[in-house]
């Protein structure tokens, strides 16, 4: 009896630790993540951080023009962690926010390459311990690189110029496009149009978010010009790993090349 009496005292004073410990995890996963745009809550989404909210909303034109209010600073300064491109107009009136914790704010680089998304992806997994998530989310994207980069060079879209708007530029030469130069964001000078005359780009990628290229229409003939999209305008999982797949698809159905399927 009292070997008993000493086993179940030793386990009722184990349960505190135990309920600790399971209360902290649970903590863990609920964290309150905010982030500026739906492009930087996308990269985060890759990396393994769930309900990121967003302060400016996903369906705007041009989201990081958004202008903050009281109500979404209120938002940032109870996040765990607030998120955003360094760009956007509400940047200065949140990091001068004096109730704001500079340990609560990291700079997301939001440009859709293959080196910065694994950089920004490996910095927010590490920091917040969810590489176990982010690995599976991250390799769908890595495989769409490598797919995309494969079909590019097989179908010898390597060889045509390219004439891309400076928000596609990168993300274009990524997947092993030529490009030649880049144009934008504004409206295609004189001198761009002359340069399309001259250099006679057989593809001219442009920015669907801020579409300036159809000038160029009147001076090529046999010139193949698409739109790309930066971000997405939702927040919805694999909601990145969608806008360049759509990016990739609408350039190779252009050319008539299967597109490539969902993972």
């Amino acid at each position: 009896m009292k070997k008993l009496i000493s086993i179940l005292l030793t386990l009722f004073a184990l349960i505190p630790v135990y309920s600790l410990s399971v209360i902290e995890r649970v903590n863990e996963t609920n964290k309150n993540y905010v982030a500026s745009t739906s492009w930087v809550a996308s990269i985060a989404y890759v990396a393994g951080l769930d309900n990121v909210k967003i302060i400016a909303p996903a369906n705007l034109k041009h989201p990081p023009e958004y202008e903050i209010t009281v109500d979404d600073l209120v938002n940032v300064i109870n996040a765990d962690l607030f998120m955003h491109a360094g760009y956007e107009k509400m940047v200065s009136a949140i990091t001068s926010s004096a109730e704001l914790s500079n340990d609560k704010i990291i700079k997301v680089k939001t440009t859709n390459t293959l080196d910065n998304l694994t950089n920004m992806v490996n910095m927010l997994s590490e920091m917040e311990n969810t590489q176990k998530q982010s690995t599976e989310r991250f390799d769908k994207i890595n495989n769409l690189f490598l797919k995309a980069r494969k079909t590019i060079k097989e179908n010898n879209l390597d060889k045509l110029k390219v004439y891309a708007n400076t928000n596609q530029a990168e993300f274009a030469s990524d997947l092993g496009l030529n490009v030649i130069d880049k144009f934008g964001s504004g409206p295609l000078t004189s001198e761009q149009l002359l340069f399309i005359s001259n250099e006679q780009p057989e593809l001219i990628i442009d920015n669907s978010h801020a579409p300036v290229a159809s000038p160029a229409s009147q001076i090529l003939q046999n010139c193949v010009i698409l739109s790309w999209s930066n971000f997405p305008d939702n927040t919805e999982p694999d909601a990145l790993y969608l806008v360049l797949l759509n990016n990739i698809n609408t350039l190779f159905s252009a050319f008539n090349i299967p597109k490539i399927e969902k993972d």
